[in-house]
């Protein structure tokens, strides 16, 4: 008896594409597309049995109907908008959404780069660890008495009022959009495809072009994947273009930003500060001028790549992703279905 087909659908690389599929569950034959022409779809499509929907691409009647043997639609991720699920019911294909842990965890770790940056966080640690002599009197502190902003900071700024532009708005920009909604920030995205209007709404989010959401942001957070278009894209053309005193927060791919043009427009005071996670060449070299800038107390915070965490176990972490699917081939109610 022929197994069941498993067809994921994906924008990532061939070296994740093999990563998946170890954690694919047992007894089912897997199959990996990326990014595939409509055509190309329907003709996989033919045999699957399960239909396994990374990131984005428009699941409706017509596709539907060219999977005949498909008893179930898996999306990963947050954004189900894509998916028609009236016509999954009518043809009797459940449909299940599941969450990614790594997408909330670098959502997560974006914000703490916003709020660091914003409040100094490494200067003012670092003036708390040197616990210099030279600030005030020393006093043993009660209700009465403290030392209120005893370094005399003047340097401090907030979220609140600000507006945040999220270049590259995939599933880590919608959880972080998420996350920034209670916050009283301008939410604005640029990405290929324009959401609809409805998940506008409910993002409360404002779509711009590349080059208007730069200008108009006080903070571009860029989650840029990368491919043959965005390597270097943060050029310094487009640095320069950023809002005077504007920072930058990059937990995308390393390669899209122009790491020496943005030491330049740091130390020159065009841009106020930036948070990187991943760089051009990894592990960061110490010749890289951001080091430098970092070292001397630049407004410049450098992590090693750590945005997605560290489970103790990624792998189980990794296969939570099929769940859905283990339980319909125990024949028990798919987690998460929404349809």
């Amino acid at each position: 008896m022929a197994k069941p087909r498993l067809l994921l659908v994906t924008e990532r690389s061939a070296y994740h594409q093999e990563q998946t599929a170890k954690v694919a569950p047992d007894g089912v034959d897997f199959v990996a597309l990326r990014s595939p022409a409509d055509a190309e779809l329907k003709a996989a499509l033919a045999d699957a049995t399960y239909l396994v929907s990374e990131r984005v691409g428009r699941i409706d009647g017509p596709l539907l109907d060219a999977a005949p043997r498909l008893k179930l639609v898996l999306r990963l991720g947050s954004l189900t908008h894509d998916i028609d699920l009236p016509a999954a019911k009518q043809r009797g294909v459940i449909v299940c959404q599941r969450y990614q842990e790594g997408t909330v965890v670098v959502a997560e770790f974006t914000l703490l780069q916003m709020l660091a940056l914003l409040h100094r966080l490494p200067a003012v640690q670092a003036i708390a660890e040197a616990a210099g002599d030279d600030w005030a009197e020393r006093r043993r502190t009660d209700e009465n008495t403290f030392a209120f902003n005893w370094s005399k900071r003047r340097d401090h700024r907030t979220l609140d009022g600000m507006t945040i532009g999220i270049l590259g708005m995939g599933e880590i920009g919608a959880v972080l959009a998420e996350r920034l909604l209670p916050w009283q920030v301008t939410l604005l995205y640029a990405r290929r495809r324009r959401f609809p209007s409805d998940v506008e709404d409910e993002l409360q989010i404002g779509y711009r072009d590349n080059d208007a959401l730069l200008a108009e942001s006080d903070v571009v957070v860029c989650l840029l994947p990368y491919t043959d278009e965005t390597v270097g894209y943060l050029d310094r053309s487009r640095l320069a273009a950023m809002k005077q005193g504007a920072y930058l927060v990059s937990a995308g791919s390393g390669g899209v930003i122009d790491e020496a043009a943005l030491a330049t427009s740091i130390a020159s005071g065009h841009l106020a500060g930036a948070a990187l996670d991943t760089f051009a060449v990894e592990p960061i070299e110490a010749a890289n001028p951001l080091v430098r800038l970092a070292r001397e107390g630049a407004n410049v915070i450098l992590t090693p790549h750590v945005a997605g965490g560290a489970p103790e176990d990624p792998w189980a972490d990794y296969r939570l992703m099929f769940t859905a699917v283990d339980d319909h081939l125990r024949s028990d109610p798919p987690s998460g279905r929404i349809a």
